[in-house]
């Protein structure tokens, strides 16, 4: 999730349950503890692809955070000890903020290694898009009232609530995901499409309209589904050209992409360039993570040691307010296959 969310989130919980002896600083030390997992970013792995799959890490990990929560609690209690409350609930507050900040994580689409150090794929249950109001508000304005009135009282329940608020929000978009993956399953049963792989996540600052994805091979299908449409949703059939993966099959670059993402990849040759595309991130023909891995050797392709991510095309506002009324109206349908063949121009 974005920074500010994660910051008012860490300190609502610290709020929550310091917040009566620790007053406002419980706002303070919960949003700076709440940030620090994502200080992972400055870390440079290399190249791109690598920065962009060990982030979310390490710093992310379940493991880590009870370390780190515990060695804080002890630093804390040595140095600054506070009789009013005891050790275990300054440590169950402090492993809160951290495990809080790596779960909310987890229901986005990026991926979050929850159980490093163990290799296994990132989980990315994609619920929830990185930015979002509904979720982020509440916390929001319990975190200002506190800052603003204090927190003694009946004001020390704000966060209390806010956290309620958000989490069954949150919970709600569980149901959306299913909703939207029942309703293309269904389609897929009826055309005989068989999937490889298929992944969901909903569009930009809602939870109401989603993407599913749908890899089979060579092609991938996507649709747009939202709780207000009342007719089936339409799969549009896009390349995906996975045969270009040959030339990577030496690459720890596309190696680590296919584990990071589970193998929802697209391949493109542009430009005497052999792009990978993440189809998880962004919404369709406006994907930021795309790498450039081999480049064209005249008959051949050369990989490149070190690929640089390209430059994110995010849309702009009238592609921003068409999604939006796509929430509302099914048809006109989006011009799905325009936008994705905006990736290199008309193929």
């Amino acid at each position: 999730m974005d920074s500010i969310t994660q910051a008012v989130l860490g300190a609502s919980v610290q709020a929550a349950l310091l917040g009566r002896w620790q007053g406002r600083k419980a706002l303070l030390y919960g949003a700076l503890l709440g940030t620090l997992p994502d200080l992972d970013v400055v870390i440079d792995y290399g190249d791109a692809v690598s920065n962009m799959t060990y982030h979310r890490g390490f710093s992310h990990s379940l493991l880590v955070v009870s370390l780190v929560a515990g060695l804080l609690t002890w630093l804390a209690r040595r140095w600054r000890p506070d009789p009013r409350y005891s050790g275990r609930r300054l440590f169950l507050t402090l492993w809160l903020v951290l495990a809080t900040h790596a779960l909310l994580d987890a229901f986005t689409s990026f991926g979050t290694q929850l159980l490093w150090p163990l290799h296994m794929t990132p989980v990315a249950w994609s619920s929830i898009f990185i930015i979002d109001p509904l979720y982020s508000v509440p916390l929001l304005l319990a975190v200002l009232a506190g800052l603003l009135f204090g927190l003694q009282g009946r004001l020390a329940r704000w966060p209390l609530l806010a956290l309620l608020v958000s989490s069954l929000y949150l919970g709600s978009t569980l149901a959306g995901k299913q909703m939207a993956e029942q309703r293309v399953r269904d389609v897929m049963v009826r055309e005989g499409i068989q999937a490889e792989h298929l992944f969901s996540t909903p569009t930009p600052f809602n939870s109401l309209l989603w993407r599913v994805i749908v890899v089979d091979g060579e092609f991938y299908h996507e649709a747009l589904v939202s709780w207000l449409d009342d007719m089936p949703p339409e799969l549009v059939r896009l390349p995906r050209d996975s045969h270009l993966a040959a030339a990577l099959q030496d690459s720890p670059q596309h190696a680590r992409l296919r584990w990071f993402t589970d193998d929802v990849l697209r391949y493109d040759e542009s430009a005497g360039l052999l792009l990978v595309t993440d189809l998880r991130l962004g919404m369709t023909g406006f994907h930021p993570f795309r790498f450039p891995l081999a480049e064209r050797a005249e008959d051949s392709w050369q990989l490149i040691d070190r690929p640089e991510r390209l430059p994110a095309d995010r849309g702009d506002l009238d592609r921003l307010l068409q999604i939006w009324k796509r929430i509302w109206h099914q048809y006109p349908p989006l011009p799905l296959a325009a936008w994705a063949a905006e990736l290199d121009g008309e193929r």
